[in-house]
């Protein structure tokens, strides 16, 4: 395994979303084939409820951080941040029901394949030492996307 580096870059520098939908806390480290990213569960995190966080979102903590990853390479190549796609997952599993509040999850997304704009990443999350959440993610970043104040211009 390669060391992570620090990462020089905050979540909402490697991202698109803006509050509240950047859900990442903070980016521990990475290299050219994984990130790691922190998400703490607190009294004003999105979609709280009285039992806590619905486990479900572990996908989109996942797709944050694998497009956190791909942030992280276009600019260390001096590139401008692209809007990516979720475009599907593969052997998902989360083993609790809810993430409470006072939880630390620690996110990973590893590489695990990508070609002309397609990618699949391994991504799990962890509370403590426990993966409560993994699945294999492929997302797609086209060359080129048109939202509908595009054509207006």
């Amino acid at each position: 395994m390669v060391a992570l580096s620090d990462c020089p870059y905050s979540p909402a520098e490697l991202l698109l979303h803006r509050p509240p939908m950047l859900l990442l806390h903070q980016i521990v480290g990475y290299n050219a084939s994984e990130l790691i990213a922190t998400v703490i569960i607190g009294r004003s995190s999105l979609f709280l409820s009285p039992q806590g966080v619905p486990s479900y979102l572990a996908i989109e903590y996942m797709a944050q951080t694998c497009g956190a990853y791909v942030g992280a390479m276009a600019l260390d190549a001096g590139l401008p941040l692209k809007v990516g796609l979720l475009i599907g997952t593969r052997d998902c599993s989360v083993t609790i029901p809810w993430f409470v509040v006072g939880d630390e999850l620690v996110v990973t997304a590893s590489l695990a394949f990508h070609d002309e704009g397609l990618a699949a990443f391994d991504c799990k999350v962890t509370v403590g030492q426990t993966v409560v959440a993994q699945a294999q993610l492929k997302v797609y970043q086209p060359k080129e996307i048109l939202f509908p104040s595009d054509e207006e211009s």
